[in-house]
């Protein structure tokens, strides 16, 4: 099974703010949303957990799990990548090891990646939404949100964004389901746009209509190589 969820509103959200990478927290609209979204799915069975390296989907993917039925420990894993300990990366990698003796019967895994943020919107970051359209015309506008590889100046578009999102949904995150284990995914509307397209065989029309509303879970099983979304779950 594969639980996908959009992050709850952010607080650029909130301020119709194009925010793609830049790193904002939810608000309290969100963090409500992020609970109410984990009681839907706190009943599903949930072995591992991926989420982007941005703080509002990992706050959602917390505040989801913080009602799942299971009682299981979130707890954040740190790959070794050759850095050295005395780097921040090599303590974490060294030092937030357990001890090989201790219980891990009740530890969920979650694992973190930029290859699941949200699109880089480059120079739009940071700017209002209503006003670039005043600037730039809704029509313009449109295309940099909503086209499929039309990126915004110095920014990412979907295409881009699936380069990346595709491959580490291939090699991190299918090798978990294929062996049997229930995977939660808690990202933002255009990783996950990039995710459902692939999923659901959305041609590139398709998917520019296509929505993803903020923390509310789509719950997918995979059945003879394909994927069948559930309406009851």
């Amino acid at each position: 099974m594969l639980i996908l969820m959009r992050h709850g509103q952010s607080m650029w959200n909130a301020a119709n703010l194009f925010t793609g990478w830049v790193d904002v927290p939810l608000t309290q609209k969100g963090i409500d949303e992020a609970l109410d979204g984990g009681r839907m799915i706190a009943h599903l069975p949930i072995d591992e957990v991926h989420t982007s390296a941005l703080i509002r989907a990992q706050m959602t993917a917390m505040l989801a799990l913080s009602q799942h039925q299971s009682g299981k420990t979130p707890i954040f894993q740190y790959e070794d990548n050759g850095e050295s300990t005395a780097s921040n990366e090599g303590k974490m990698a060294a030092w937030a090891q357990m001890n090989e003796q201790a219980d891990t019967s009740n530890i969920l895994p979650v694992y973190a990646s930029w290859k699941l943020n949200e699109r880089m919107y480059g120079d739009l970051q940071g700017l209002n939404k209503q006003e670039t359209r005043v600037k730039f015309g809704d029509d313009q506008v449109k295309i940099w949100r909503r086209s499929y590889d039309v990126p915004p100046p110095n920014g990412e578009s979907l295409e881009l964004t699936a380069k990346r999102t595709l491959p580490y949904f291939s090699a991190s995150i299918l090798p978990s389901i294929d062996n049997g284990k229930n995977v939660f995914v808690a990202a933002h509307g255009n990783s996950l746009r990039s995710i459902i397209m692939d999923l659901e065989g959305l041609s590139r029309d398709e998917v520019l209509s296509l929505e993803v509303p903020t923390g509310v879970p789509l719950v997918y099983r995979r059945e003879d190589g394909g994927w069948t979304r559930l309406t009851e779950f």
